[in-house]
């Protein structure tokens, strides 16, 4: 019985035609490095013509239609017949597309936002309540970095029905802050003030020029919007600075920035009740007694 086997299994290793086997291996690691040497060819010839975005999807394309041919290659050199092969993917392909309609979905969306690209790898976009730089754009999703170092993946379906907010898309931001100052202040005192703030803010850009304007009045303000353009590589320095100067300015100046107020009423117990303060140098005992007793 045993020798049976071991004649069994020579007879099946002796069957095999191992050159056919090492020539497909080869052809297939021929393929793997010589897609990956054309892929990064096409990427620095195309680096300095053509955007990020574009650069990688050709380098992908590239790679895998290469990769694609040398594995065809291969199977015919293992004995497969081509049509088989062929007939075998088909059917693969129609299995694979009703099972994954989602996925179909989202390559045909990434196709579209290929051809109109909305975005480039670099950019920053919001979706929805996210924020972050686009780090990659691949057939079926987009992947984010937040600011806080998060790594967000956002299906291509869902950036084709959804707004898409590109905060880089153009080299100048336009800033609004919002300043609140009390009815009794000269609103055209600030509106200079600000409008000197924006000349010697580095930040700012002469053109297009800042502008202040009296938004509404508020329940307990002059509310004002003061807006000026700074790169777009310094919103948040620049905001941020120009709300510290507004601050100081207005209070160097005198200038009221009044704030809400809140008071709290808990039913008959806590009614108002008088206060009378008196200067403590001028008081005298009796009079102390008296506002004890009003109180």
């Amino acid at each position: 019985m045993v020798e049976e086997l071991k004649a069994g299994a020579m007879n099946v290793f002796a069957g095999i035609a191992w050159g056919q086997w090492i020539g497909s291996g080869f052809l297939l690691v021929l393929g793997l490095v010589l897609g990956s040497f054309a892929a990064r060819s096409v990427s620095r010839v195309m680096a300095k013509r053509s955007s990020r975005h574009h650069t990688v999807m050709v380098r992908r394309l590239v790679f895998y239609v290469i990769v694609l041919l040398f594995g065809v290659a291969a199977l015919r050199e293992a004995g497969f017949s081509l049509d088989v092969v062929l007939g075998a993917a088909g059917i693969l392909t129609v299995a694979i597309g009703f099972a994954s309609q989602t996925s179909a979905s989202n390559m045909i969306s990434g196709l579209f936002l290929l051809v109109e690209k909305p975005f480039e790898i670099g950019d920053f976009i919001e979706v929805e309540t996210i924020m972050g730089e686009v780090v990659g754009i691949d057939m079926l999703s987009v992947k984010l970095r937040t600011r806080d170092n998060l790594y967000v993946r956002i299906p291509n379906e869902t950036l084709i029905k959804t707004p898409v907010i590109n905060r880089s898309r153009f080299p100048i931001r336009r800033i609004d802050l919002s300043v609140g100052i009390a009815y009794a202040e000269d609103a055209e005192k600030v509106e200079a003030l600000l409008m000197g703030l924006a000349e010697n803010n580095p930040a700012c850009l002469e053109e297009p020029k800042a502008f202040v304007l009296v938004s509404a009045f508020g329940p307990s303000s002059v509310d004002l919007q003061f807006s000026f353009w700074v790169p777009k590589d310094k919103v948040l320095e620049g905001k941020s600075d120009m709300l510290v100067a507004i601050k100081k300015t207005l209070d160097r100046e005198g200038i009221e920035i009044p704030f809400p107020h809140t008071s709290i009423y808990a039913g008959s117990h806590s009614e108002p009740f008088r206060v009378q303060l008196l200067g403590l140098e001028k008081a005298t005992e009796k009079e102390v007694l008296d506002v004890d007793k009003d109180s």
